[in-house]
Formats: structure tokens, sequence, C-alpha cells
């Protein structure tokens, strides 16, 4: 009978109950499951699928909470903190699992962030604590799927899931379509596994996709449109600044005339990006 370890789910047979926990067997070894650990009414003799992980003492214990993320598969695993450790992700279970620093970009504002998704799969080391394993371009290979033939000009939500000078390659969200998009075709780089809007420019033969994160032509909002809408994404998304504010603060604060300021804002309402409220303009 193979021996049992931390990051597996198994099936295991209810032994006996002892006040807040259930000892489970595999007929060899007994694994605790806490009460707080069960998803479902348990009795003696029941078989029940359990996720196995390791305490901080290394003792194995078992959560009937499976994991949306395993040993040889891969899926996306949502970010709840960050630390200098690296990225703790929720897997679907109890426990945190965390995506190592040396495994994130170099440049630490490219890291995730809280409400991020990671594509990636379990591992354990030699002390059976659990970590995640960003997926590799190789594995990629394998799993993405190939393009339909009317996504031209399609935009779908992707995630970044290896970020290069020259570009970023990501993942659908719905379907794993890989995409790329060149440097040339994005305002800013993208966190890696940041929900970002892509639009379809190409189709390759082998059914990969390049993107781009720039608007199209008629959705592009002009450049003094865009400086107030980037200031207002820098300060929260409100500012005490709007089409009653006097020529001078205007001038000071954005370098542009009223009149420009007016027909920004102008632009922006009617994109309905924005909106004005008691001398104030906010993100809408």
């Amino acid at each position: 009978m193979n021996e049992l370890r931390s990051g597996q789910v198994v099936e295991l047979t209810v032994l006996e109950e002892q006040g807040s926990r259930y000892m489970l067997t595999d007929g060899d070894q007994e694994i605790p499951l806490n009460v707080s650990d069960v998803l479902q009414s348990l009795t003696i003799g029941d078989r029940v699928k359990v996720f196995l992980f390791a305490d901080r003492r290394g003792d194995l214990q078992a959560t009937t909470a499976l994991p949306t993320v395993v040993e040889g598969e891969y899926g996306w695993a949502r970010v709840l903190k960050v630390t200098r450790e690296g990225a703790f992700t929720d897997i679907g279970t109890s426990r945190e699992v965390l995506v190592k620093a040396e495994d994130l970009p170099v440049l630490e504002e490219l890291w995730p962030q809280p409400g991020d998704h990671l594509f990636m799969t379990l591992r354990t080391d030699r002390n059976g604590d659990l970590f995640g394993r960003l997926v590799t371009e190789e594995k990629v290979n394998e799993l993405y799927e190939g393009a339909l033939d009317n996504m031209h000009n399609q935009n779908i939500v992707a995630r970044p899931y290896r970020l290069l000078p020259i570009g970023s390659f990501l993942l659908g969200v719905e379907t794993p379509f890989r995409i790329f998009v060149h440097e040339s075709e994005m305002k800013a780089e993208p966190r890696l596994g940041q929900d970002v809007q892509v639009r379809i420019i190409d189709i390759k033969e082998d059914g990969s996709l390049n993107g781009s994160m720039l608007p199209r032509k008629h959705e592009r909002l002009g450049d003094d449109a865009e400086k107030i809408f980037a200031y207002l994404e820098s300060v929260g998304g409100k500012m005490p600044f709007s089409d009653k504010s006097s020529p001078e603060e205007i001038q000071e604060m954005f370098e542009m005339s009223k009149g420009a300021f007016k027909r920004a804002l102008g632009t922006l309402m009617k994109a309905r990006k924005i909106k004005q409220q008691d001398g104030w303009t906010e993100i809408v």
C-alpha cells in the first residue's frame, strides 16, 4: 500500500470519533480530521474523500474541503495576500499555498496583488509543506486551446502568466487561449495574474493569438482626457476639480486651458468613465 503524504486527495474510512475530531484510516495509517474541517455529517465506517496536508509540526492532517489545484494538474488560484515571502493563494482548502518570491517577477511592481489569479500546480517540499509552482511555457503549449475562426477583433478577459521585456503572454480566463501582447500594444505592463481586457488582432497558424491592450481608434479619448483620467486613477478615483473649477486651478494642476479641460471632461462623461457632483469628479 502506498504511503499517505501531504498534497494528496485520497479516500479514507472513518475509524472512530474522538471528541472534536475523527480518525480516518487507509487500513495502515491513521489520519486526524478536525470537526471544523468536515463539510458533511460522518458516521463510523463511512468512506470519505479528503485532502491531506502537513500541520506546523509536520504531522499529516485531513480536510474534506478539496482543492481546486492538485499535483500534476493546473488551475487558477486566487491571491489572498503578498509578503516578502511571495504570494499566498487560495486553492479551495483551509490551507493557504505560497508561491515563493523567487518564482515571481524580478520587479516587485509586477507581482500579483490580492484578488489576482495565478495559473499554477501544487507541490510539496521534503517537510510536506505545500507551495504553488507557476505554469511553464512548455506546459502551456500542451494545455492551451486553439483559436476560433471568428475571434479576430473580439475582446476577451485574460491573465498574464509570463512577463518579458518584449511583451506579455496571457491565458484566457474562461477558455485557455494563449495570447501574446507585444510591448508596443500596451500602455503599461500588466501584473502577473491581473485580469485585463485583450483585443485579438491576429490568429497564428498554431492556434495561438496576438492581442492588443490599446483601445480601438474610435474608443480613444484624446491626450487631455487620457491625462485627466490617469490623474484620477492615481489619486484613488476622485478629485476636487470639475468644470466649475477656476482657469487658474486647472492650468496649475493640468497645464491646460479651462476650455480644453471642459472638452476633455465631456469626452470622459460621454464615454461613461466619470461623473461630476458637488464640485468633485470621480470615476464611475
